[in-house]
């Protein structure tokens, strides 16, 4: 499948595609390069979003998002980035925060680790906020 590379920042919010689809991928822009057979298979039925927190600020992202899901009644989110990068962990909690604000858009968030994609739980997101709690969590196993 050949899709249109959009970063999120450049899509106007509320864009005839995502008010048809109301469901939108957005994945950190290095999955493209790195896992493109699964980036293909997210893409369905999703308008594909690239976001690199290496090039704008999750604030900026992140408000152009809510207003996103406000705006069109987005039905679904959907995060895929690489597990382990810093700035893509900012992009799963940059959605959290959004989803505060707009709570009846559904949200799932996935990584790519060592080539398998692995579901992550908005608690696991969350979790990752605190190193405080991660670090009760290494101390009890």
């Amino acid at each position: 499948m050949i899709f249109e590379f959009r970063r999120l920042i450049d899509t106007n919010a509320c864009s005839r595609i995502i008010r048809e689809k109301r469901k939108v991928l957005i994945y950190g822009a290095c999955v493209k390069d790195e896992h493109p057979e699964i980036l293909e298979k997210f893409i369905e039925d999703r308008v594909p979003l690239a976001v690199c927190l290496e090039w704008e600020h999750m604030n900026m992202v992140g408000f152009k998002l809510a207003t996103m899901m406000r705006s069109c009644m987005l039905e679904e989110v959907t995060v895929l980035t690489v597990d382990g990068s810093p700035h893509c962990v900012q992009l799963h909690m940059m959605v959290e925060e959004c989803r505060k604000l707009v709570p009846k858009t559904g949200v799932n968030h996935y990584v790519i680790h060592e080539g398998e994609v692995i579901e992550i739980s908005d608690k696991a997101v969350k979790t990752a906020r605190y190193l405080s709690k991660v670090e009760k969590l290494i101390r009890a196993h």
